[in-house]
């Protein structure tokens, strides 16, 4: 059984202080949960591991799919796939940050990848600063966690100019340029873990700035644009795909200002390939029957029991289980239309109370940090953030 022990929950007002105002669900009920997921120096060891191995896997599935012309088979849109080929020929095009979804590494489970959220990664504030501020605040020993994620997004920061694993001449290299953030107008949670980055950026020594989305002007010619300034550097908290489907001229625009060499755009738009769930099919042919992996494929597998997924979706949309055929779990959701994969079923670490527990280990450079969500067999935009605690 898992292992949790029981802390003070932290103070709305200290929360909002924080810049964390996503305290509390839709029921009125908490998002951060009471309790310390408690893992072995072993446990966190293997997270870490795991992150890294699958990282290197990832960057060869992606190279298979680009070598062998395989965009559509994984859902990538068409409109997207020459800035996918820009971005990924060229160093400067840095993977800034990414969450690896786990299921496994506790209570004597295997770690098994679920899925790579590789360009809009959330719940990188929860990660990086409110599970840190919970150890803090109950009078634990702050650094007895894997969360390393603040300072090895610090040190990425760095890396986009040095393009290298040392960054010691970033300030004699570094030529002040300027680095626009942005999100979507309206979402709360995504705004501050935008802001929370540029914030990173700034300590680094960048000149920011942040902006909604529908303040920034494009240019194919001369390239991304707020307030009169123009801007070399660019994060964009919003997905590629949705940039793609639901903006086509835009993601015409950003091919021609990356080709023009006018801006670098993060995550980059080759983060879409790892982030498509139709790359899971094709690390199980690339690697079969390897230990961090599910049996994954287009079509339904021979498995008794398995899981119907949407190659792009979120919080559980149209995630649905399996057995024998019929649905166990899950329902009908916004992305039924997209193209589907199927991933042998594993069962996630529960509690006495027969919540289920996923783990989510950010990526920067290296495997950074974990954090937990509890919630149900599919989680969904109910489930609660979890800390956790090493201990030997």
């Amino acid at each position: 059984m898992i292992e949790l022990k029981k802390v003070k929950s932290l103070d709305p007002a200290y929360l909002e202080k924080l810049g964390f105002v996503w305290h509390t669900d839709s029921d009125d009920t908490p998002y951060v949960s009471d309790s310390l997921i408690v893992l072995s120096e072993a446990e966190a060891e293997a997270y870490y591991e795991a992150g890294n191995t699958l990282y290197d896997m990832f960057i060869e599935a992606a190279q298979y799919v680009i070598d062998n012309n395989l965009f559509h088979e994984i859902g990538i849109p068409f409109n997207l796939v020459e800035l996918i080929k820009e971005s990924w020929e060229s160093d400067v095009h840095w993977h800034l940050y990414g969450r690896f979804d786990l299921a496994g590494g506790i209570d004597g489970k295997p770690i098994k990848l679920l899925e790579f959220n590789a360009d809009t990664p959330t719940a990188l504030f929860e990660t990086a600063i409110i599970q840190w501020a919970m150890l803090k605040q109950n009078g634990m020993e702050e650094t007895a966690q894997f969360n390393g994620v603040y300072e090895a997004l610090f040190e990425n920061f760095k890396r986009l100019v040095t393009l290298d694993e040392d960054v010691s001449d970033f300030e004699t290299r570094y030529e002040g340029w300027k680095f626009l953030f942005t999100s979507i107008r309206g979402n709360s949670e995504e705004e501050n873990t935008v802001r929370l980055l540029q914030h990173i950026a700034t300590e680094v020594g960048y000149e920011t700035a942040f902006a909604y989305i529908d303040e920034v002007e494009f240019d194919a010619q001369e390239g991304i644009f707020y307030n009169d300034e123009q801007y070399e550097l660019w994060f964009k908290l919003i997905p590629w795909e949705d940039i793609a489907l639901e903006e086509p001229d835009l993601a015409m625009m950003l091919t021609n200002i990356i080709k023009n060499q006018k801006a670098i755009i993060f995550n980059p738009a080759y983060t879409l390939l790892f982030q498509s769930k139709g790359l899971l099919p094709i690390l199980w042919q690339l690697y079969p029957n390897h230990p961090l992996l599910l049996e994954s494929a287009f079509e339904p597998l021979d498995a008794a029991k398995q899981v119907q997924k949407p190659v792009f979706g979120r919080e559980g949309e149209s995630v649905r289980i399996l057995e024998n055929g019929a649905v166990t779990s899950g329902s009908e959701g916004d992305y039924d239309n997209h193209k589907m994969v199927y991933q042998a079923y594993t069962p996630l670490p529960q509690d006495a109370e027969g919540n289920c527990y996923q783990a989510g280990v950010f990526f920067a450079y290296e495997a950074c940090g974990v954090g937990f969500r509890k919630g149900g067999k599919i989680l969904d935009n109910m489930s609660k953030f979890v800390g956790h605690i090493v201990e030997s």
